[in-house]
């Protein structure tokens, strides 16, 4: 007896296939090479950008990794041309299983889940915040600007403080981290695309 497709479960691995595929070309991958980065098979991959398979978590959360982004953004929906994400239904990114709660910061996704070529986060760094032993480094470009607090931004073996209004760019490929360099909360909004300067 043949079975029955999922028309939800078909639409999202189409959607996962699309969204591999963009990035893969983004990244200037052929598909044996993001396989080969991913430590998945060639054909899984090819597959999976033609909206067919049925991939497991694992595979999916290696993609990601080989990619650079987070796997959740891979299975999110495409946003439409005008998206509203209210105060109340903003993302709350994932923090770090190895780090006490109160040393990490809160960072909130202001734009669309789906959206990859933009993304605009809030970052909240209760005092003594510092990413510094497990820096930064993934493709694209950020702009970072300190709404309340002091931000120190290192990237390689330069460093900047930043003050309420300041405003950083930088590029993402070499390894950058941030610190709060005040006693209490630092507030930034920051920008990320996937485009290198």
């Amino acid at each position: 007896m043949a079975r029955h497709t999922d028309p939800d479960e078909a639409r999202a691995v189409e959607t996962l296939g699309a969204a591999v595929r963009e990035a893969r070309r983004r990244l200037g991958l052929s598909v044996q090479a993001l396989s080969d980065k991913a430590g998945v098979s060639f054909g899984l991959v090819s597959q999976l950008e033609r909206g067919m398979g049925n991939p497991s978590l694992q595979s999916i959360h290696r993609l990601a990794a080989a990619l650079g982004i987070p796997a959740g953004q891979l299975l999110d929906e495409p946003v439409g041309e005008l998206a509203v994400v209210t105060a109340s239904q903003r993302h709350v990114m994932p923090t770090a299983a190895d780090i006490p709660l109160s040393a990490q910061a809160t960072r909130e996704l202001l734009t669309p889940r789906g959206e990859s070529m933009l993304q605009l986060i809030r970052s909240t760094l209760p005092p003594g915040f510092s990413n510094e032993p497990h820096p930064f480094r993934h493709i694209g470009t950020e702009t970072v600007t300190v709404e309340r607090g002091v931000l120190i931004v290192a990237q390689g073996d330069r460093r900047v403080e930043l003050h309420a209004g300041d405003t950083v760019t930088y590029g993402c490929s070499e390894a950058h981290w941030w610190a709060n360099g005040h006693d209490e909360v630092t507030v930034v909004l920051g920008a990320v695309t996937p485009f290198e300067r």
